[in-house]
């Protein structure tokens, strides 16, 4: 695997997982395999399981590893070909790219969306960039569009919390008082598009996701009919994606209770963190048995160290 940027960049979901768990029980197995390799890890914007997990990930590798703020530390970045830089851009992409190079053999780069821009926004400008322009493998902390460690690391949670029949799986929106990326619910999706399952989306009007991630997946906007019989409910909120980045008027009562999971299948519940207590879910659930939220903060680190073994495997 030369890079890292969606989930279908594995060569096998299954498999991966699989091996993830693996690497769980013996965390230094492959310890020698990064010696005399750093990777660069670059926040354009704040972190907390991401930088945490993918700096233990490359530490149990072997892995020497640089951090820079890159949004509060770093010179602004122009990524226009052809532009007079006559204004608060210091840098351009070209150069930018091709020195953080030098400096190391992996580069892993969290950038969020603009919210403003759909288009640039899906052009991924920043991970492509560095993809196009450094030469060597980038790993994807979280961009505009997609968050495919959080994915990866979902995949793991559920294999490990596997329910003995087909399981039913609910992607579920939730409140939120500002407005979210579709990172993390794009991932999901296609995650859950390579597992068998019976996956359904919940959301209210208006908050329908991009067309052509959901694909054929069936959406309900009943959140309550798409509860029951669920084993799993993935609880994000996200922004309006017609009317872009939008806020539209909120629907409070899509905060997930006790009393609409005593509608599914005794279902775990899922959230990537950091979560908003008694806005998106309630305490009752979140600090329930059921909840999954702590072991999928843990599985990041064994999403990032199986992706980050096998890049390693790849560079030779």
């Amino acid at each position: 695997m030369k890079h890292y940027a969606h989930i279908n960049d594995l060569e096998n979901l299954e498999t991966t997982v699989q091996e993830a768990i693996g690497l769980k029980k013996n965390e230094l197995k492959f310890e020698s395999l990064g010696k005399g390799k750093t990777i660069c890890l670059l926040f354009f914007n704040n972190s907390l399981r991401t930088r945490l997990s993918t700096q233990k990930a490359a530490q149990n590798l072997g892995l020497n590893t640089i951090v820079m703020n890159f949004g509060s530390e770093g010179w602004q970045l122009e990524y226009e070909d052809g532009v007079i830089m006559n204004q608060n851009k210091s840098e351009h992409i070209k150069e930018a790219a091709k020195v953080v190079a030098q400096y190391c053999d992996i580069v892993a780069i969290r950038a969020f969306a603009s919210l403003t821009d759909k288009e640039k926004d899906e052009a991924e400008i920043v991970i492509n960039s560095f993809k196009e322009l450094s030469g060597i493998p980038v790993v994807n902390l979280e961009s505009s569009c997609g968050h495919p460690l959080q994915a990866l690391a979902d995949a793991i949670t559920m294999k490990e919390n596997a329910a003995r029949h087909k399981p039913k799986v609910v992607l579920s929106w939730a409140p939120h008082p500002k407005a979210l990326p579709h990172a993390v619910a794009n991932s999901f999706i296609d995650m859950m598009h390579l597992q068998d399952a019976d996956f359904i989306i919940t959301h209210p009007e208006g908050y329908d996701l991009n067309p052509e991630i959901v694909k054929d997946a069936k959406v309900e906007y009943d959140q309550e009919k798409a509860f029951k019989d669920a084993d799993y409910i993935y609880v994000k909120n996200w922004s309006s994606y017609q009317n872009y980045g939008q806020v539209i008027p909120q629907e409070k009562n899509w905060t997930i209770t006790a009393d609409k999971m005593a509608k599914t299948n005794n279902a775990k519940f899922m959230h990537c963190l950091p979560v908003r207590r008694n806005v998106v879910v309630a305490d009752e659930v979140i600090d329930s048995e059921n909840s999954l939220v702590i072991e999928q903060a843990n599985n990041r680190t064994y999403s990032a160290q199986i992706v980050l073994k096998k890049i390693l495997e790849n560079l030779g």
